[in-house]
């Protein structure tokens, strides 16, 4: 079962594929898109295309646990989400997967500047790459 994990952002948005089976991350990517439901009609084609059976949306809580204003937004989204593409979408725990990226790709040498596109990717693959892990 492929299934496909989102990191929502205002600018940009990180998207990932599991391989035919859900054990691995096959593709990661990012999509410019400002406006949510716009966002949402690409997503549920990028998934359409892909073959994805289910979608994985990052949740940003706080430390403590506790959901801010970002969260709202990705619960909006994943309602949108859940009426374009048909398809089931779970809320993820994102705590810091955004930072975690980051490190992936300083430790690889990559400069800050240069992977501000990349860095989305990264953190839609860690969503998956963590959900992935709990099945």
């Amino acid at each position: 079962m492929r299934i496909m994990a989102i990191d929502y952002g205002d600018r940009r948005i990180g998207l990932a594929v599991s391989d035919a089976l859900g054990l691995l991350c096959g593709e990661a990517w990012t999509l410019e898109e400002w406006d949510m439901e716009r966002a949402s009609r690409r997503i549920s084609a990028e998934a359409r295309a892909r073959g994805a059976e289910r979608l994985v949306l990052g949740l940003p809580k706080n430390m403590d646990g506790s959901e801010g204003p970002r969260a709202e937004k990705s619960r909006a989204f994943q309602a949108l989400l859940e009426k374009d593409s048909g398809l089931p979408v779970i809320l993820w725990d994102e705590r810091r997967s955004s930072v975690e990226a980051h490190a992936i790709l300083r430790a690889n040498g990559k400069k800050e500047k240069k992977h501000r596109k990349t860095v989305d990717a990264v953190a839609a693959s860690l969503i998956l790459e963590g959900y992935l892990g709990s099945l």
